[in-house]
């Protein structure tokens, strides 16, 4: 059973979303610290999320170009469980985003 939330905007700093289903457009919402782990964002926009120091390991339904269009992943980790900067490496990408 799923429950509908208007999120645009939220600030979740912090927030534990663990295994979580996020579905539709949420506006900049600043994500900054929350565990994600597992969650499956495969419904969800998140168009110019800030996701700084966020736990994305694991998480589904998201594509690494998503995942560059945000407006911050400095510190996350991502979800093959590297670290943004040796993400960025690994896609020849020098580690210069952010």
């Amino acid at each position: 059973m799923y429950s509908a939330a208007d999120l645009s905007g939220a600030d979740l700093r912090g927030a534990f979303l663990r295994s979580a289903y996020l579905s539709g457009r949420f506006e900049g919402p600043n994500l900054s610290g929350a565990d994600l782990r597992g969650a499956d964002l495969s419904g969800a926009d998140l168009n110019r999320a800030t996701l700084r120091g966020a736990d994305l390991s694991g998480v589904r339904g998201v594509t690494s170009e998503q995942l560059e269009q945000q407006a911050s992943l400095e510190g996350a980790t991502m979800p093959d469980g590297q670290k943004y900067q040796g993400w960025l490496k690994s896609r020849g990408e020098g580690g210069q985003g952010g």
